[in-house]
């Protein structure tokens, strides 16, 4: 199989455009392309499925463990020419400054991945050699096979580079992009989305993969791409028991934040997932066993949501009469009384969880969580453990006390978050569940349960 990582010196060197450009050039070539990304971001991804037409997947280390990276590395790459993995940060930027843990170089050494680097080429020509021999030097279980030199002045400054890497490093330089407008991705501010899935920037993205196919060797890329193969089976996990039950899914412009594993995992112990719009004024679906609301960018559609009673009515009978529920981020914000947009605008919400939801202009949450279940928490009780992320723009105001659904440990500390009332469980967490199945058998089990008892 064919995968290779690309990394970059830092954030900010064009990594993502060298990811994009190269996936379009080879789908242009008619060579069916497999994306990831590392860490646990999921706009990326979207940039890589508009390219690719396929289902690009997240590798995590910290999150899922290393066996679980191994497996969904390998289960993405089936049917599939070239799997090209984005790297995050800079290659060895991840959780800790002393380790390589849930960095780039760790996905690459899990996956036994070689790596292309990409560097900032501006206003540099022989010092690239030293960055690049640096990189190299760093940690030699991380096979630095090529460099694509990024943002160079003329072609030129790119000999001058090729020409200082090739001697002092011993590693092809593959190809170059210039400084030029035209080449920037969009900013990727929370209504751009949308954009990808309505198309609009697919021509966007053809000329990107036309400019990379004139100035990278892609032959060189696929010699460079070459790479073990990966023998771990998916589910690497054993199932149990097999339960079966109809999980309904959000899912659109608003709600489509999920890991596929997520999705994955709940169809391996036997669940028939039922998607369905709120943004499209679909109610809940009839006959489901349980309900799952993901993230997502509800305040970008919280007026067309509010307008919306029916499904929010079918949304809250369902809750309150017991449907076992996972509401993640933007399923949580959907789930309050109303969300309160920058403007100072508020649009009512479902309603089932007292309180109101508040944007800010400013990231308010970013990071890791490991997350153990309060009493009575259905998915996670006590001695159970999962993990995930928090990425969110607002505030939770809740009205009185409430019962808390679980307890965070990330970089600023321990502390109790979400809500949780019968079996709806909710909060600003992102879970993979990867990190722990056992929550995706409870769940089930909770289903079956409420399902039988009629």
């Amino acid at each position: 199989m064919r995968r290779i990582v690309v990394a970059g010196t830092g954030s900010g060197v064009g990594k993502t455009t060298v990811t994009i450009g190269l996936m379009a050039a080879l789908k242009q070539k008619g060579y069916i392309v497999q994306g990831f990304k590392c860490g646990p971001d999921y706009i990326d991804p979207t940039y890589h499925a508009a390219v690719t037409g396929r289902r690009s997947r997240n590798l995590d280390s910290w999150m899922v463990g290393h066996e679980a990276v191994q497996a969904i590395c390998a289960k993405g790459c089936e049917g599939a020419d070239i799997a090209i993995i984005e790297g995050v940060m800079g290659l060895f930027d991840g959780k800790r400054p002393t380790t390589n843990e849930g960095t780039t170089a760790e996905i690459s050494i899990l996956t036994k991945s070689p790596v292309l680097l990409v560097i900032d080429c501006s206003g540099m020509a022989r010092s690239a050699a030293a960055v690049v021999r640096g990189f190299q030097t760093f940690d030699k279980r991380v096979r630095i096979s090529g460099v694509i030199a990024n943002r160079v002045g003329s072609e030129g400054h790119f000999r001058l580079v090729k020409t200082a890497i090739e001697q002092e490093c011993g590693i092809p330089v593959i190809g170059y992009l210039q400084k030029d407008d035209v080449l920037h991705i969009p900013e990727r501010h929370l209504g751009l989305i949308p954009s990808i899935e309505r198309g609009e920037l697919d021509g966007f993205f053809a000329e990107l993969g036309k400019r990379v196919a004139e100035t990278v060797d892609l032959d060189a890329l696929l010699k460079l791409a070459e790479a073990p193969a990966l023998d771990v089976p998916w589910p690497y996990f054993h199932v149990s028991q097999s339960y079966h039950v109809k999980i309904a899914v959000a899912k659109d412009a608003a709600f489509h934040f999920y890991y596929p594993e997520n999705l994955e995992l709940l169809q391996a112990y036997g669940a028939e997932l039922v998607f369905f719009s709120p943004l499209a004024g679909e109610p809940l679906p009839d006959d489901v066993d349980g309900l799952y609301i993901g993230g997502g960018f509800p305040e970008e559609f919280a007026k067309q949501l509010s307008e919306q009673q029916s499904v929010k009515q079918s949304i809250k009978a369902a809750i309150e009469s017991g449907l076992p529920t996972l509401a993640e981020c933007g399923g949580f914000m959907f789930l309050t009384e109303a969300i309160e947009t920058t403007d100072g605008s508020r649009y009512g919400m479902v309603g089932v969880i007292p309180g109101r939801v508040v944007m800010h202009p400013k990231l308010v949450a970013l990071g890791y969580r490991e997350v153990k279940g309060e009493p009575g928490n259905f998915l996670l009780p006590e001695g159970l453990q999962a993990r995930g992320h928090e990425f969110h723009y607002s505030t939770y105001e809740a009205r009185g006390e409430i019962p808390f659904a679980y307890e965070t440990t990330g970089l600023r500390g321990v502390k109790k978050d979400g809500y949780q009332r019968k079996n709806l469980v909710a909060g600003y967490v992102h879970f993979h569940f990867a990190s722990c199945p056992q929550m995706v058998e409870n769940w089930l089990k909770q289903c079956k349960k409420v399902k039988e008892r009629g």
